[in-house]
């Protein structure tokens, strides 16, 4: 009795991994692996119901007997065959990855692409007719200027061409700020270093940057990436921070350009940055642009502890 219940319980649950097998078949798109494992499930579901024949009849057979044996050794060879053919199918879940991480990569790439382009679209616009109309406005106050003799509408004129002269500054900082010409024409130490002056003028943080990459050029988007990387932690940090001191260090090793962060603010719990939904807008640009090249960006901070941050991309690739 207690072999009869083992036998039903034996066949109800091969004849479960059968059909579960079975209906994997078409996911895995009738590979031969999952085709052979399968058949190999069926087999051995179909084996138990013999047992359970010559136990209900009470008696076992020679040619039972040898139907058995030969079913065991088909079963062995089509377990043996699929397992040695399941690579291919592992394989192919791994190419599948490979590809997902490609296209996603491309996409990336496509978005920060376009991104950098309308920047430059839209730096031009400004820098090419937004400019020269408010230079055009400035000579004529300046030729009003000139024919004023009321004290009174002099001063005004004067205001006003100080407000022009504002204008003009401020869009040609926003412009290079959208499309910075030093990036695009002497390159990426010499863009950083541009930029950290200007941070420096702003603000009582004291800057240091220590570079060996010189007038090296790099592929175009990884210039990019870097440069708004160092933009934006710099930013952060002094919108943020309340830090002292900020170390940049950029410098190429082997294959590998590398950004080093550093700043000794006030520092926060990087633990909670598990996600790329807590980064906040600043991070979540910085991580999803090194992503877009195929680099590293590792953040470490704890509170009163400043902010550390790793930058690491292979120009090789």
């Amino acid at each position: 009795m207690v072999r009869l219940l083992a036998l039903v319980i034996s066949i109800g649950l091969q004849i479960v991994a059968a059909s579960i097998a079975l209906r994997f078949m078409r996911l895995t798109k009738y590979r031969l692996s999952w085709v052979l494992l399968s058949l190999a499930f069926t087999f051995m579901a179909a084996r138990k119901i013999i047992h359970l024949i010559e136990l209900t009849r009470g008696q076992e057979t020679m040619e039972m007997a040898i139907l058995d044996e030969w079913i065991g050794a088909f079963i062995s060879i089509l377990i043996f065959s699929g397992v040695i053919l399941i690579r291919e199918l592992f394989f192919s879940l791994k190419k599948a990855d490979i590809d997902r991480l490609r296209s996603e990569r491309r996409v990336l790439h496509a978005i920060i692409n376009t991104e950098e382009n309308e920047r430059k679209r839209f730096a031009k616009d400004l820098h090419d007719d937004l400019g020269p109309l408010l230079s055009t406005v400035k000579m004529s106050i300046t030729a009003l200027s000139a024919r004023a003799n009321d004290p009174v509408d002099k001063d005004i004129l004067d205001n006003t061409s100080h407000v022009v002269n504002e204008a003009i500054a401020t869009i040609k900082d926003i412009s290079n700020t959208l499309s910075p010409h030093m990036l695009t024409n002497f390159g990426l130490e010499s863009a950083t270093s541009s930029f950290i002056k200007k941070a420096e003028r702003v603000s009582k943080v004291k800057f240091s940057l220590n570079s060996n990459i010189g007038k090296l050029r790099f592929n175009s988007d990884i210039e990019a990436v870097i440069y708004r990387s160092v933009c934006e932690l710099i930013n952060n940090s002094l919108k943020h921070a309340e830090a002292a001191n900020i170390s940049v260090e950029l410098n190429l090793h082997g294959n590998f350009i590398i950004l080093q962060y550093n700043d000794d603010g006030k520092g926060f719990d990087a633990s909670v940055l598990n996600t790329e939904d807590n980064m906040g807008m600043g991070l979540s640009n910085i991580h999803t642009r090194v992503k877009s090249v195929n680099g590293i960006f590792v953040l470490d901070s704890r509170n009163n502890e400043g902010m550390h941050c790793l930058i690491k991309i292979n120009i090789s690739d």
